[in-house]
């Protein structure tokens, strides 16, 4: 049975914009043209939805969200860009996400099922994993990278180009300027590493053999003063190569910016 989309008589849809079945959108809402709103997703009032952006289906957006509005920054002018939000995404009340440049790529992607909490901003050419949580007012700069079940803490800000790797958690009012590894907490300003997030994984059912493995490639790679390229070779030698394993090395090893220690 055909689901009814329910707009509100004072929202102020473009009839370029294109609602899936059981789409709701509430009062005072704005949808621009070119738009793609994906089935059974909740718009609530006084949201503006810009041009160029695709929500997947299921999600919900709270009252006074800003969802695709043009990139904060100076190299963009004009040009033809998307935001592109995953299945079951959570988009809390004043949230700001920002569509891609032109220079960088041209999309912001979020994948699905993330959570984010009221104040958080994605500023342009950002990509987001799944499952991901962005707590009260934290802030993601230009062309940042987070992995899958990534959590970043309240008030946090992220320095533009740096990435977070798969499960990592980022502490409260944290400074990040260098990437961060997956399955590690970190936090301060700068932040430090503080072990693995041991707990998350836990959490995630990660089982004793792999924490065992991480644990030991970890010590390896932060605790023992060794170059990053003798860490590595280190772990290769002294490790079981399980995918996790592989998965922070190489992360370790393809970083640009540097690595938190």
């Amino acid at each position: 049975m055909t689901q009814r989309v329910l707009i509100h008589p004072t929202a102020i849809i473009d009839p370029s914009a294109e609602l899936g079945e059981g789409v709701t959108v509430g009062p005072y809402s704005i949808i621009k043209g070119d738009t793609i709103i994906g089935p059974r997703t909740t718009i609530a009032s006084h949201v503006v939805i810009d041009q160029y952006v695709t929500v997947g289906p299921d999600c919900t957006i709270f009252q006074y969200a800003s969802v695709g509005a043009a990139p904060q920054d100076l190299k963009y002018h004009g040009e033809k860009t998307y935001l592109k939000i995953g299945r079951g995404t959570v988009i809390r009340e004043f949230v700001t996400i920002n569509r891609g440049t032109g220079m960088g790529g041209g999309i912001t992607e979020l994948g699905e099922e993330n959570y984010l909490m009221a104040y958080a901003h994605v500023a342009h050419d950002c990509r987001i994993g799944r499952k991901v949580i962005l707590a009260n007012n934290s802030t993601l700069a230009g062309h940042i990278i987070l992995g899958d079940h990534v959590t970043v803490g309240g008030l946090v800000a992220i320095h533009q180009f740096v990435r977070v790797g798969d499960y990592a958690y980022i502490g409260g009012k944290s400074a990040v300027v260098k990437d961060v590894p997956p399955f590690v907490i970190a936090a301060g300003d700068r932040a430090q590493l503080h072990g693995l997030n041991k707990v998350g994984l836990q959490r995630h059912n990660f089982s004793p053999t792999t924490l065992a493995a991480l644990k030991k490639a970890y010590r390896i790679v932060f605790r023992i003063g060794l170059t990053s390229t003798e860490a590595v070779e280190r772990v290769r030698a002294e490790v079981d190569q399980l995918p996790e394993v592989i998965a922070f090395i190489e992360f370790i090893n393809s970083s640009s910016r540097g690595v938190t220690r």
